[in-house]
């Protein structure tokens, strides 16, 4: 099946022609009727099989031309980076149709957004803290939103975007479209699906834990970080094969961390994102590495989801994530488009459960590769690694030694009634207590007796 088989219309198929795409993947050719039909829809397929053009198409092909300045289609996704990704994918399919689209999220100036929002727009694409902000502040009416969209809608929800999705569903028109893409089902998703969406129509392309087939994977059981370091130095001196490398750690600190020491091994070739750094920083590096001036970078799990980067040519798992699920989105990445992808897992002793976990949800094993001969196995561990020595004299707290009321008598002087200060006695003793606060006489006639 091609495109010419969806029955869009010319522009946007001028615009496919220019990208080069012929033929839809599965979830764009299952999608396109139901959205297009107006019913509410659940979608459910891998990281990298095109949902973004999935719900995109039937949506662009049935928008009409408008002068009204509120946004008629609403797309939320859960961090920045996808915002602006998703504004540059919607605005190659627009390139000759007349529609305004505007990305709004955090950690920029919001009064730059307003200004932006001011000019009027068809499309906005928003995380939904700020959408939620400029929505309650008047800037941005949603009275004319006809087709919400979550896309990936799991890690909203495991970012803690709940509240704030409810919050969103309240001011939003009754009578609308729901569109939903996620790659995995969850309980949580059940449920908001069950209170807000009507009759949806769900289609599943493939199961969370199915593996891409043209991803091949293998792994390396390595001692410690160190050895780690020396291993991925040894795969990165092959330039030629390891042309653009993704490679995902753990937490933050982890990433500085090896991003310091890839730096001494290959300088100015990698780059480093991770939440912590400035919302223009994490842009250029990703910029940087999709256009090939930074041949590897270094990146948390905020990478793993949506960020479509073409031509990776491998993703290095630095260490072995805890959620089998996520493993399944770092190895998305590559492989995208039908393309073939290389996927690397490094596991330590203290990673081997995660391993069996990841395998037992993809059903297959990863073929365990040999560490080179030429790698040094380094004895240095870092921090986390060393092992915790509790301290001797320092007994685990028991139930018996919880606090309790004071064993010890008070001393005598402490046993005293506060009577107030002095001054206030001796006056009391002398004036009496009037008989009412406003008897001012009454000290007057026991004077006199």
């Amino acid at each position: 099946m091609s495109f010419k088989n969806l029955n869009l219309n010319t522009p946007l198929y001028n615009a496919l022609d220019d990208l080069g795409f012929t033929d839809p993947t599965p979830i764009q050719e299952e999608a396109f009727n139901v959205v297009a039909s107006g019913k509410d829809v659940v979608g459910i397929a891998q990281t990298g099989t095109g949902k973004t053009y999935a719900y995109m198409l039937p949506i662009l092909k049935n928008l009409p031309f408008s002068k009204q300045e509120n946004p008629r289609v609403m797309v939320l996704v859960p961090t920045r980076e996808l915002v602006v990704q998703v504004v540059e994918e919607i605005e190659k399919l627009t390139k000759y149709i007349n529609v305004r689209v505007l990305g709004v999220y955090g950690g920029v100036n919001i009064n730059t957004q307003r200004q932006a929002v001011a000019q009027g727009l068809d499309i906005v694409v928003a995380t939904p803290g700020r959408l939620f902000d400029l929505a309650v502040s008047h800037v941005l009416p949603l009275k004319s939103i006809q087709k919400m969209v979550i896309d990936e809608v799991d890690v909203m929800l495991d970012l803690g975007f709940r509240h704030q999705l409810l919050n969103i569903f309240d001011i939003l028109p009754e009578r609308r479209q729901n569109i939903m893409f996620s790659a995995t089902m969850t309980d949580d998703i059940d449920e908001l699906i069950t209170g807000f969406f009507i009759n949806p129509e769900k289609i599943t392309i493939a199961v969370s834990g199915t593996p891409l087939e043209n991803i091949s994977q293998e792994r390396y059981d390595v001692p410690n970080f160190y050895t780690k370091v020396n291993l991925l130095e040894h795969l990165l001196s092959d330039k030629e094969s390891f042309n653009k490398v993704l490679i995902f750690v753990a937490y933050k600190k982890m990433a500085d961390l090896l991003f310091d020491k890839i730096e001494a091994l290959f300088p100015n070739e990698s780059c480093v994102i991770h939440s912590n750094k400035t919302q223009n920083y994490r842009l250029r590096s990703i910029e940087q590495f999709r256009e090939g001036t930074n041949r590897l970078l270094i990146t948390t799990d905020v990478m793993a989801r949506g960020l479509d980067i073409d031509h990776i040519s491998h993703v290095i798992n630095f260490d072995t994530p805890h959620f089998p699920e996520n493993y399944m989105h770092r190895i998305g990445r590559t492989g995208r488009a039908e393309r073939e992808g290389q996927a690397l897992l490094f596991s330590t002793p203290a990673e081997q459960e995660w391993v069996t976990e990841i395998e037992n949800l993809m059903q297959m094993e990863i073929p365990l590769m040999a560490i080179p001969e030429s790698v040094e196995i380094s004895t240095e561990l870092i921090e986390e690694e060393r092992p915790q020595h509790k301290e001797r004299n320092n007994p685990i707290k028991r139930d018996e030694d919880a606090a309790g009321p004071a064993f010890h008598e008070k001393k005598e002087k402490n046993k005293k009634e506060n009577l107030g200060g002095s001054y206030r006695r001796e006056i009391v003793k002398k004036y009496k207590k009037p008989l009412t606060r406003g008897d001012k006489n009454y000290n007057k006639r026991n004077k006199k007796k």
